[in-house]
């Protein structure tokens, strides 16, 4: 299956508090995997910024991802992201017209 969106962002919590936020984002990632159609969906904490989370995301369409965004466990994942301290959130859809491995 060929993607035509890229989705690129980054969650910044404070550091003492990621302990705490990886249940729940492990929670995040694992039921998007097995619902919400992604093709990929990747979360990593950055080694040299404690506390800074980045995501990227391929999906099969806009559709798709207008309903992930909808998903019965994004509301729960943003409550607890806000109740753990949530600092900063930025993410942005990018249209993909085409990919080649480099």
């Amino acid at each position: 299956m060929h993607p035509e969106v890229a989705v690129f962002g980054i969650l910044r919590f404070p550091p003492e508090r990621m302990a705490d936020v990886r249940p729940h984002l492990r929670k995040l990632v694992e039921t998007t995997y097995k619902t919400d159609g992604c093709i990929a969906y990747d979360v990593a904490e950055d080694p040299f910024d404690p506390g800074l989370i980045r995501f990227s995301e391929l999906w099969p369409d806009h559709e798709s991802l207008a309903r992930h965004l909808q998903a019965p466990h994004i509301e729960p994942w943003r409550t607890a992201a806000r109740s753990l301290g949530l600092l900063e959130r930025k993410f942005t859809a990018y249209d993909i017209t085409g990919s080649r491995e480099v």
